[in-house]
């Protein structure tokens, strides 16, 4: 993300700057009001004035038709008194009572312009705060399994992690990735059994090709597969396999680690694809919490968190019941000894905590593991290792569907493979760059990335533009549009920015607080304000789909400014044109770097 300890700018009611932060300007008369509130009703420390934007005016006040009640006062006159305590000339330009109660409260054109203007002194954080007492979160997301080929499944754990950390980056939290992998168990018994008796199955030293590395492991899988099916003699030598990689002798750990390196290479070379940046050190698999998790067993039996059933260790729930009404386990150990994945996931828990010292846990993970997710939080939180300073959060995701509605699956019924899919996203997407080239100008190395970029963004914006708990539709025609709600339109709409703003020979980006604005210019100015307040939203609430929401009526509304104010032809007068070019250069500021915050892209130039 980069430094993030910069100086910020903060606009004062006098017209001078402070080394702070940008106080938005909703924050501005939200704070007012409520001083006059109190002003007006002492008891009232604490009120809300339950302010939103409108469009009756900027914005409207609701919170005193509450107060009024409480206070058994008339609403209207209550809030006739209100308004007589606001102070802040600078700020207010008109504050008109309306009918039972309300406040429509319209913001003086050079308060706008003032808080832009500080705002884009800020450079790259454009006046967005840093958090007053930033945690440290644990992700858990883009968790690929070892030998097996990455799906469209695993599409959205990766691409909603990684705006997350993105995100919670940017508001000053300390963000760490963990991929936990599937890299244990029984089918890898299977899979080392079978190398052993057949050694050549592999090359000598991984490949540097993904793709080849995992059609190689596909290869032993399905050959391990077959002779595992029916072979007795062979499935009983695999089993005991698992054994001996569980007590770590050493020729099949060697030989699981050889597993675990080719999928590495072929997990990296996805990542590319995806403009993803995954670090090793925070692929931790399912091994990494091997040696843990007797310590989490003992310790969950010794607090009576766990308790022996039938020869199992688990944990009941009354309010979790199965269709017999009987309670259902949360199974921490097996009875023949063997730990699932319940003992694996309370230990990355021990360890988060304890290790990390990790005040919040976010899983990216599939809403069908909502129930164990549920049942493997709840049983920290006996343990004391959750609590009200350590909270735990499952961003539970709704599955990918085709354009029909169902499942997206391949015209043969089989799970669409990840990498093909990214493939066809940057074909389509190239395609839709080459149309408009040659008006650009774009060379054949341009058209060739920027295809990537855009095919990319358009599969990432698809999946964070929709909440997350909710299935979307993977539908490539309309993912690469020019029109509608795409990362193609704002991505355009960046690039028209910047074009625009070369071509404004004899004129630069100025701001002119002295001006009155138009219409089109005040909802532009007042959106950008909103920039910083919608990020930290937007991270609190890990609803990524919020920032995107945001940037889509940024551009609509950039659009909708242009159309109404010439920029260039026909050139305004030069304060007018300066003050307009400011508009648009802060917000193909804020394009970018909300963008860039989803791990999306914008070239200069499409």
């Amino acid at each position: 993300m980069g430094d993030w300890c910069r100086f910020l700018y903060s606009y004062e009611w006098n017209g001078t700057h402070s080394m702070a932060s940008v106080t938005s300007l909703t924050a501005n008369v939200n704070a007012h009001l409520a001083s006059a509130l109190s002003a007006t009703l002492p008891e009232a420390t604490d009120a809300d004035p339950l302010l939103r934007r409108s469009d009756r005016a900027d914005y409207q006040a609701n919170g005193i038709l509450a107060l009024a009640k409480k206070a058994k006062a008339n609403p209207r006159e209550l809030a006739t008194q209100v308004v007589g305590k606001i102070t802040a000339p600078g700020l207010f330009k008109d504050v008109e009572v309306s009918g039972p109660g309300f406040l429509n409260i319209t913001v003086t054109d050079k308060a706008i312009i003032d808080t832009l203007a500080a705002r884009a002194a800020d450079g790259d954080r454009l006046g967005v705060p840093l958090k007053d007492q930033p945690g440290i979160s644990v992700i858990d997301y883009a968790q690929p399994n070892v030998a097996k080929e990455m799906h469209v499944g695993h599409l959205r754990s990766a691409v909603i992690g990684d705006a997350l950390r993105g995100m919670l980056d940017f508001t000053g939290e300390k963000t760490i990735g963990r991929h936990h992998i599937g890299d244990w168990g029984t089918q890898f018994g299977m899979l080392i059994q079978y190398l052993i008796e057949n050694p050549d199955e592999l090359s000598a030293e991984t490949d540097t090709d993904g793709e080849q590395a995992m059609s190689n492991l596909n290869r032993v899988y399905k050959a391990s597969r077959a002779v595992f099916d029916s072979d007795e003699a062979f499935k009983e030598r695999a089993r005991k396999r698992v054994v001996a990689l569980q007590s770590g002798d050493k020729e099949t750990l060697d030989l699981w680690q050889r597993f675990v390196d080719e999928s590495k290479v072929y997990f990296y070379s996805v990542f590319e694809k995806l403009d993803m940046e995954i670090r090793d050190d925070e692929i931790v698999g399912e091994s990494a919490y091997n040696d843990g998790m007797p310590e989490t067993a003992r310790l969950l039996e010794e607090m009576g968190v766990a308790v022996r059933s039938e020869g199992a260790l688990v944990v009941f729930f009354d309010e979790i019941r199965g269709k017999d009404d009987k309670p259902v386990p949360l199974i921490v150990q097996k009875a023949d000894g063997g730990f699932g994945y319940a003992a694996s996931d309370l230990t990355a828990i021990r360890n988060r905590v304890v290790d990390l010292h990790a005040t919040a846990l976010l899983y990216v993970v599939d809403v069908r593991q909502s129930l164990h997710f549920k049942m493997v939080f709840e049983a920290a939180r006996r343990a004391g290792w959750l609590t009200d300073e350590v909270t735990a959060h499952n961003m539970a995701y709704g599955t990918v569907l085709g354009a029909d509605g169902k499942p997206f699956k391949t015209r043969e019924g089989e799970t669409v493979k990840l990498e093909d899919l990214l493939d066809e996203a940057v074909e389509r997407a190239t395609a839709v760059v080459r149309e408009k080239a040659e008006k650009v100008g774009l060379t054949e190395e341009e058209i060739v990335e920027n295809g990537r970029y855009v095919g990319i963004g358009a599969v990432k914006y698809a999946d964070l533009s929709t909440s997350a708990n909710r299935d979307y539709k993977f539908d490539l025609d309309q993912m690469v549009s020019l029109n509608g709600d795409t990362s193609v339109y704002l991505q355009y709409a960046y690039a028209r920015i910047k074009s625009i703003l070369r071509k404004a020979e004899g004129a630069d980006p100025l701001a002119h607080p002295e001006l009155e604005l138009a219409p089109a210019e005040r909802t532009l100015g007042l959106h950008l304000d909103a920039f910083g307040d919608t990020v930290f939203e937007a991270a609190a609430e890990y609803a990524p789909h919020k920032l995107a929401a945001y940037l889509y009526q940024l551009a609509s509304l950039f659009t909708s400014f242009y159309d109404q104010c010439p920029v260039i032809k026909p050139r305004p007068a030069q304060e007018i044109a300066e003050n307009r070019l400011f508009l648009c250069d802060l917000t193909a500021r804020t394009l970018h770097q909300g963008m860039a915050l989803l791990g999306i892209r914008t070239p200069e130039r499409l």
